[in-house]
Formats: C-alpha cells, structure tokens, sequence
C-alpha cells in the first residue's frame, strides 16, 4: 500500500509564488494525497489564487488540495493547525516560495523507510530571477552540520542535522505529534526546535537532492548583511537565546 502523503503550506501575503508552488505540486508523480494550504490572514491575493487552483481540476487524481484560513498567525500556529487537519502517513512542510522535483512523494517515502531516520529535509539552493545565490546556498547547507556539532555535540554523533523550513523538513505524521509538533510560542527557529525533539526518534537525514528557493531576503538585504543575519540569529539561537528576540533580527519580506 502507497504511503500517503500530505503537505502543509503556510500562507501569509504570497501572492507572488504560491500559483507557481501550487502548480509544480500538481506535477507530483507518485501525487500526493493532500495539499493544505493553511493563511493566516492574507490581505493580498493568496486566498483566491489558493481558492482559484483548487477548482482549476489541475491537480491530479487522488490529490485534494484544501484551504483553511485561521486567525492564529504565525508559521508554528500555522503548520500546527494544518497537521491537525492531515490524514497522511508522512507530514511535509513547505513553504510558499519554495518548489520541488516531481518526484517528492517517492523520496520521502523511500527516505522514512529507514525506521532509524525520523525527519528529513533537502539541499536549498536559493535563487531569483537574475542569479542563484552559491555562497550562501553552500553556507545553508554546511551550517545544517556545524552548527549541531557545534552547539549540540553530543546530539549530532546521535544523528542530529539543524534543518531549516526552506529544505522542506518532512517526518512521519505519528512522530509529529508524539514529540509535540512545533512549539507554538516560537516565532523563529521552530524548525530547529523540531529537529531537536525529533532526533529522540531517530536520525535526522539530510536527502541529496535538492530543492529550489527565492532569494527575496537575500535580494533585499544584499548577500553580506544576510549572511551576517542568518549567521547572528544560529549563533545565539544555539547559546540560549530567546526566540521572540531574534525574530526583530528577521523582518518578513515578500
């Protein structure tokens, strides 16, 4: 029997990507068997471009794609509120601006066949209209090894990766909620927090594939400033320091 398949996408003002999320989901091959698409109060138009794609008929047969809009915002909020609502075997949260190879659905399942591999995640390359962001995309990728090894040692030769929402961080949906899901009082780092809770189930694996993401912080903060954010914010999120402070360090861009 197919293991079943459901992706949770936060929304809050991404009228700018989520069609093109939306229809490269709808390319999917093994599909998967839900898409929830959860906004938090979107004043632009996300909600009828979510509304609009789900009566198009362009998902393929098997996948339903639903929208719930709920007044708890935040990205924790949020993906909690979606996992509630998945029927799946698997949990896959994706963020809007992200998109996937066709065959997602057969990595995952493929990855979590390994009963010692509890989460999983992909290679981020960061890219925009004009230019793919290497230096950075290299830095992502190398800090989901540093960093645990350095902040969290004993964890790391247990199997502890620090991944990160735009790798696309998927885990069995039983193992979700067994370790609590994402805290809902962070406003930043709750994917890390995650990691942490679910290398008590097992590894945490990082798939060699990759996944592609807009540069839009980059682009607006230009490469050093976001380097020195992303690196400022890890830094002191691995010494301690409170999540609702490090979120004024991580203005949402759209």
């Amino acid at each position: 029997m197919q293991t079943r398949v459901s992706i949770v996408i936060p929304t809050l003002n991404e009228a700018n990507s989520l069609e093109r999320t939306l229809r490269h989901l709808a390319l999917l091959h093994p599909p998967a068997a839900e898409i929830i698409v959860v906004d938090g109060g979107s004043e632009d138009e996300t909600v009828a471009i979510a509304e609009a794609v789900a009566v198009s008929g362009c998902m393929p047969p098997g996948t339903q794609l639903h929208l719930l809009e709920t007044e708890q915002r935040g990205r924790s909020l949020q993906m909690n509120f979606g996992a509630e609502a998945a029927t799946g075997d698997i949990l896959c949260f994706l963020h809007a601006d992200t998109w996937v190879p066709d065959d997602l659905v057969k990595v995952m399942s493929h990855t979590l066949e390994d009963a010692q591999i509890a989460c999983g995640g992909f290679v981020c390359l960061l890219a925009g209209p004009q230019t793919t962001r290497w230096g950075i995309s290299l830095h992502h990728y190398l800090k989901t090894y540093y960093a645990p090894l350095l902040f969290r040692p004993r964890l790391f030769f247990k199997g502890l990766r620090l991944l990160f929402g735009d790798q696309v961080m998927f885990c069995r949906r039983q193992d979700f909620w067994e370790c609590g899901g994402f805290d809902p009082a962070l406003p930043i780092m709750e994917d890390g927090d995650l990691c942490l809770k679910l290398v008590q189930k097992g590894r945490i694996c990082m798939v060699n594939r990759v996944v592609q993401t807009s540069d839009r912080r980059v682009a607006h903060w230009g490469s050093l400033k976001a380097t020195a954010i992303y690196s400022y914010i890890g830094f002191l999120w691995g010494l301690g320091v409170s999540a609702t402070y490090l979120k004024k360090f991580y203005a949402d861009i759209r």
